[in-house]
């Protein structure tokens, strides 16, 4: 029997034929929904056990956790505070230290270096962001805590006498938050400058050169285009950057000095809480592995809220730049 139609009004063959059509785009789209689901199950899940294995320790010290900076697992002691300084002084230095040379390298590669220097410098970038941490760690340990401690040293002689500089640049060992710091950043830079490389080559040419056809010089383009285009993508990728530093673990744990300590001397010995849990859960039993796993589940909420942070503050300047166009 043949399909009576209107002429031009679809017949039930070609809805069907619609139909089949339709279906990839509906069957891609339930897999991408359940792939997007199925990542927050697995963080709900981590989240969920990580917290059930930590509660011990939460019930033994109360909000003391983190108010406190005793950690002495001889005493069933667990204060974290000064774990968590050393967290966020390490994570500081390292973007004091990554985030300028991050964005000269970018902007080098983008608008200044030739196509060979570029390709060459990019694929070193490349090289360096695969280098496993370890490595990193082992090469401060073992080639750069004795120099450098040396030289923390000669800035502590030379600031002794100046109020507040000498508090934050005191004598050293070579293992130090700086140090530490140093390293991260090192380990961060090819990070950023590949986000911030990205970023700028997001930038419309005809609008880079216009500003040079008014007769901006090639710092005023960049002061003037560039930064403005790119802002919300330099916070989003120095965002990233803080949480990859927040995380790092074994180059850490090897040139921090295992000390927990709240001081103001950026030389001195500290502990950061991936370096900690790496270097005692092994062996920890009981409360004192409650109070490790603990930790593990105040870097989760500070990573998250860190990324959250960033997502935020990139939507909000996304929204300024749309509306002052």
């Amino acid at each position: 029997m043949s399909t009576l139609s209107v002429s031009g009004a679809p017949t039930i063959d070609d809805l069907a034929g619609t139909r089949r059509a339709r279906r990839p785009d509906s069957l891609f789209k339930a897999s991408t929904l359940g792939a997007g689901l199925l990542v927050l199950l697995i963080l709900a899940g981590i989240a969920i056990s990580t917290t059930r294995d930590a509660w011990p320790a939460f019930q033994h010290e109360g909000l003391s956790f983190f108010t406190t900076d005793n950690w002495n697992s001889t005493t069933d002691s667990y204060g974290a505070l000064a774990i968590i300084y050393g967290t966020f002084v390490v994570s500081a230095i390292a973007l004091f230290a990554a985030v300028p040379v991050s964005m000269g390298i970018a902007l080098f590669i983008t608008e200044v270096a030739p196509r060979r220097v570029r390709q060459g410098v990019s694929s070193v970038m490349d090289i360096l962001a695969a280098v496993p941490s370890v490595v990193f760690g082992l090469w401060g340990f073992l080639v750069l805590k004795q120099p450098i401690g040396d030289f923390f040293n000669w800035i502590a002689d030379l600031v002794s006498g100046v109020p507040v500089l000498n508090k934050l640049f005191g004598p050293s060992t070579g293992t130090s938050f700086m140090t530490a710091g140093l390293i991260v950043a090192l380990m961060i830079t090819p990070i950023i400058t590949s986000l911030l490389r990205e970023v700028f080559q997001t930038v419309p040419t005809n609008d880079k050169d216009g500003a040079l056809a008014l007769g901006a010089t090639k710092w005023e383009m960049i002061r003037g285009v560039v930064f403005p285009h790119s802002t919300g993508g330099i916070v989003g990728s120095v965002m990233l950057g803080l949480g990859r530093a927040m995380g790092e673990t074994i180059a850490v744990a090897l040139v921090i000095g295992a000390s927990p300590q709240i001081i103001a001397n950026l030389f001195g010995q500290g502990e950061a809480m991936p370096s900690i849990i790496a270097r005692n859960l092994g062996e920890a039993q009981g409360l004192h592995k409650s109070a490790l796993i603990g930790l593990g589940v105040a870097l989760f909420v500070l990573t998250i809220a860190v990324n959250m942070v960033a997502r935020g503050l990139v939507s909000r300047i996304d929204r300024r730049t749309r509306g002052a166009r």
